[in-house]
């Protein structure tokens, strides 16, 4: 059995709004918890951040947004592959791609894509909250 993991609360708050696909109160959680923040691990609340923003600005529509945040992301949480904080970075970034393909596809300067219920990625935590 895995042993629980004591994550900060702005942390696990933030990835349960994020799996609620409520992605605008996941980056509020996050951004207090960044701001806060001066560990190595800042850069990678940063980058989650910006996941839920692409994905909050795609669910709205906004894809040129979305497409700026999913390219500001991947550069910051680049460098906590595979594995960090209990998140599994390259699944999830995986999964991000795969929900935004349509838009990474797209020649046009206002993409018309929509964002994919069954495509959105979830976070699962690896060791789970103790």
């Amino acid at each position: 059995m895995v042993e629980p993991m004591v994550y900060d609360p702005r942390f696990v708050q933030g990835v349960n709004f994020f799996n609620e696909c409520e992605f605008f109160e996941a980056h509020e959680v996050w951004e207090d918890l960044w701001s806060d923040d001066q560990s190595p691990s800042r850069r990678f609340f940063q980058g989650l951040i910006q996941v839920a923003v692409c994905l909050h600005h795609f669910g709205n529509e906004n894809t040129r947004g979305a497409l700026k945040l999913y390219h500001g992301c991947r550069s910051y949480l680049q460098d906590y592959r595979p594995h960090h904080q209990g998140v599994d970075v390259d699944k999830l970034l995986l999964e991000l791609e795969r929900c935004c393909a349509e838009l990474l596809e797209s020649q046009e300067e206002f993409p018309t894509a929509r964002i994919v219920p069954d495509l959105i990625p979830e976070i699962h935590l690896d060791p789970p909250p103790g």
